[in-house]
């Protein structure tokens, strides 16, 4: 419930402002489009690579499988991570600090989400530790 009063402050954050101009206006709103665009790849891309495991909840379904391929090769949490860069990627288009600081209480709670998520993942695959030593958390190259 949290994930979506934060996805509606940011979005509702964007108009505010803009609290920059000129080129550093054009410049964040190219990044922006940047971000959203390989944002919404990623998140899509997780998607589609859990398949059947899709859960809306944290806590893995009984009898899934690791996914380790596609988006999963990259980051442990691609959705999250995905709806991170769009978030910020709103906040620089609009350029809207306000919608920069929610992308990042957004960022700071699919981090903790992640972490207890990362418990159950642990507890449900013996081979998960590995895969985790191998890969990112949210974000590719990054985090």
């Amino acid at each position: 419930m949290l994930q979506l009063v934060l996805f509606a402050a940011i979005a509702a954050a964007g108009p505010v402002g803009p609290a920059w101009g000129g080129a550093g206006r054009v410049a964040g709103q190219v990044l922006g489009v940047i971000l959203i665009g390989g944002g919404g790849l990623l998140s899509f891309r997780g998607v589609l690579d859990l398949r059947e495991n899709l859960t809306v909840f944290p806590k893995p379904l009984p009898g899934a499988s690791l996914v380790d391929t596609g988006a999963y090769d990259l980051v442990r949490h691609p959705i999250y991570g995905g709806l991170i860069l769009g978030a910020a990627g709103w906040g620089l288009f609009m350029a809207s600090p306000l919608a920069l600081l929610l992308a990042l209480c957004l960022a700071v709670f699919f981090d903790l989400k992640s972490r207890r998520e990362e418990l159950w993942l642990a507890e449900q695959f013996a081979d998960y530790g590995a895969y985790r030593s191998r890969t990112r958390r949210m974000l590719p190259w990054v985090y």
